[in-house]
């Protein structure tokens, strides 16, 4: 095989592993009522179906691109997309709610793996241009599986059952496996340092100890042992980290990169489409399958109008960053996301597509604005030879606050319903039951409530939530403004440099 061929194929497998990845996390809230249906669970546990993939995700991403640096970038891809496969089979296997909810965390630590060697793989053996159009083809690829994930898994379920929508990701891995196998060249880093194990752990510990005890507080009470004992464990874990990573000669993260203003904005704009976006990509399937009965397909026609944008508007905010400051246009579209969240709160369960496609239009847009700028500002805030760290930390911000955002918008979304259902004994249950798409068991707890009524106290308490993030949305607009606005630093790279440092999540 010749090596433009072996670029090329390489380069193919690394853009189905990113294009599968959208669809693990977009599949599983299209069809979470039918997964109920199958394999039962408790609110708590239906939460977990996305937290689980989220967490492992986030939680793993920078050490899996140290081990691929030290282990061999091909050896960690192709296990990291053996093991999507694999995960993706056990899900449609699972016994029951708990042994699902596991293999969700398994199939995000193969994302990681793959995610983190994929690109250090391809950052090896392409240089200058070609580097560039080669990390545009990855956002793209990502970008098609996010845009089109929701309506092609609504297609799966109607056409073949839920368990089509799971195998959907691991049946894109083997692909890719099957395409990288044969010609993918093994490239180590031979000055890595290997992995910040304390680090990794604490880090870990840390993530999941604060999204369990969010996940659990609408059952067991904010106030309760269990939730307490959670968060302040998430805590502990939290000073742990911080004190491991001040004194290990190779952190994994430099601390003293939060000195950098610019740095800590950006950041900000990471975790900016958590709550503004990313968020109602689960939130949203949940009320038009489970509560307003819509079919799969037609929710992802719904969904599609939110996503869709997503595979334009990028491409504008690179256009005019030639012209305004990343300050400015990331401003602007946060500005724009959150008119559209204020938009959509007003738009009462069961409305039809017409009349929610322009708030759904309006926050794919705007938030496809800083989504265009976000990956070269990782990199462009900080000195170059710190690139690949800021890019690991970056990225790692982002997927974990994706899945803490949806920890406590959900915690967040429960607590409004129940406050709407007023003070009945059950009200806090059934509010449970409405916010994971089970109306019929909900109403069961509420036998004096009628269905319109269940539905008019969720839409209230949705209305008010959407209110609440587009709130916080503004809020860090201004803060990104004022942290990003003015001219980039001296050390900015050039973009063909920027890529580099998209080549491992653990630089």
């Amino acid at each position: 095989m010749s090596s433009t061929s072996s670029k090329n194929w390489l380069l193919a497998a690394v853009c189905l592993a990113a294009l599968g990845m959208p669809l693990s996390f977009t599949g599983p809230a299209v069809v979470l009522p039918a997964i109920h249906g199958a394999l039962g669970g408790s609110p708590v546990q239906l939460n977990w179906v996305t937290n689980a993939f989220m967490l492992s995700f986030g939680a793993t991403l920078m050490a899996a691109g140290a081990l691929a640096d030290a282990y061999g970038r091909k050896r960690v891809f192709l296990q990291g997309l053996a093991v999507v496969a694999l995960s993706s089979a056990l899900l449609t296997l699972a016994p029951g709610i708990v042994a699902f909810d596991l293999a969700r965390a398994l199939q995000g630590l193969g994302s990681a793996a793959a995610f983190a060697a994929g690109t250090a793989a391809l950052a090896q053996v392409f240089d200058g241009a070609a580097r560039t159009r080669a990390f545009s083809l990855i956002g793209t690829s990502f970008g098609v599986g996010l845009s089109c994930g929701a309506i092609l898994s609504g297609w799966l379920a109607e056409t073949f059952g839920w368990q089509a929508v799971m195998l959907s990701p691991g049946a894109v891995s083997l692909a890719a496996l099957c395409i990288a196998a044969p010609g993918m060249r093994e490239s180590r880093n031979l000055q890595a340092m290997g992995l910040d194990l304390p680090g990794t752990v604490s880090f870990t510990a840390a993530l999941s100890l604060l999204t369990l005890g969010v996940l659990q507080a609408p059952d067991s009470g904010w106030g309760s042992a269990w939730v307490l004992g959670a968060l302040a464990g998430a805590v502990l874990m939290g000073a742990a980290f911080i004190a491991i990573e001040r004194r290990v000669a190779h952190p994994m993260l430099d601390l003293s990169l939060l000195r950098i203003p610019r740095f800590v904005g950006v950041q900000l704009l990471a975790a900016a489409p958590a709550y503004g976006f990313v968020v109602l990509l689960v939130l949203l399937p949940i009320r038009f399958i489970g509560l307003e009965g819509r079919s799969a397909l037609e929710a992802g026609s719904f969904m599609f109008a939110l996503s869709g944008p997503i595979l334009i508007v990028p491409t504008l905010a690179a256009s005019l960053a030639h012209r305004f400051s990343a300050g400015a246009i990331s401003a602007a579209g946060l500005l724009a996301c959150a008119a559209g969240l204020f938009w959509l709160g007003r738009c009462a369960p069961g409305a039809p597509l017409h009349e929610l496609a322009g708030a759904l239009l309006l926050i794919g847009a705007g938030i496809g604005l800083p989504w265009g700028l976000m990956d070269g500002l990782a990199v462009s805030v900080v000195p170059r030879e710190r690139a690949g760290m800021a890019s690991g930390i970056f990225n790692t911000v982002r997927v974990a606050g994706e899945g803490i955002a949806l920890a406590l918008v959900g915690a967040g979304l429960t607590a409004l319903v129940a406050a709407r259902l007023g003070p009945a004994a059950s009200a806090s249950q059934a509010a449970q039951r409405v916010t994971t798409g089970d109306l019929s068991q909900a109403l069961a707890l509420l036998p004096g409530m009628d269905r319109a009524a269940l539905l008019q106290a969720y839409g209230a308490a949705f209305g008010t939530l959407l209110c609440v993030l587009a709130g916080v949305t503004v809020l860090t607009a201004l803060v990104v403004f004022v942290f990003l606005r003015g001219e980039a630093p001296a050390h900015e790279p050039e973009p063909e440099e920027a890529a580099v440092a998209l080549e491992s999540p653990a630089r």
